[in-house]
């Protein structure tokens, strides 16, 4: 359908779906100044105070841009089952996987427990902005590392369908070897003018 829809001149990118909870960071003249979960996708809870405490999020990005960016917050494995051995020994319900640990983390009322959780990031969208056009999602991605975010790591880029379908088996394997969990992989058409295309033939089918 992607090739019927724009032509055989099609480049796909490969992403690890972390497991874990959505938040869109916004940012104003490149400050930090909400943070929100994905909700029902029109209205999300403000966690702004947790999201400031996660280290890997910039609180200030390197280019003055007004800019919202989407992300997967996740609690790596390690920092998972040091929090369930803590848990355990105070007696704690323990959490059933680190995505839950992610989400309770994030939704804390005190800020200071948030910061003892070790949550981390992986941001792999922009959302919104009027500073920059880009092409691509790999340029997408690129941008975003240099405004001073951890981006979300790109397993392939490849027109082969042969190529994709080699990676999705290997990383049945791979996938248990990584330091966060991941519940599949994320395809992705690379240019953003097809994929314009392919939304508006989306909503209109």
């Amino acid at each position: 359908r992607v090739k019927n829809t724009v032509g055989r001149d099609v480049r796909y990118i490969i992403e690890p779906k972390i497991d874990g909870l959505s938040v869109a960071l916004e940012y104003e003249k490149g400050v930090f100044v909400r943070g929100a979960t994905r909700g029902d996708g029109f209205v999300g809870e403000d966690i702004t105070q947790n999201i400031r405490t996660i280290k890997s999020i910039p609180l200030k990005l390197n280019k003055p841009v007004d800019i919202i960016v989407r992300g997967e917050v996740f609690m790596p494995k390690k920092a998972f089952e040091k929090l369930n051995t803590e848990r355990e020994l105070a007696g704690q319900n323990l959490f059933a996987n680190p995505r839950n640990a992610a989400a309770g983390s994030l939704r804390q009322l005190d800020p200071k427990i948030t910061a003892t959780r070790d949550l981390d990031i992986f941001v792999f969208n922009i959302q919104q902005t009027r500073d920059v056009h880009l092409k691509s999602h790999m340029e997408s991605l690129e941008y975003l590392k240099e405004l001073g975010f951890k981006i979300i790591p790109a397993i392939l880029n490849t027109a082969s369908i042969e190529d994709m379908a080699k990676v999705c088996n290997d990383w049945q394997d791979k996938r248990h070897a990584l330091s966060f969990d991941i519940d599949g992989l994320v395809l992705k058409v690379d240019d953003l003018s097809q994929r314009e295309v392919l939304g508006f033939t989306a909503k209109d089918s």
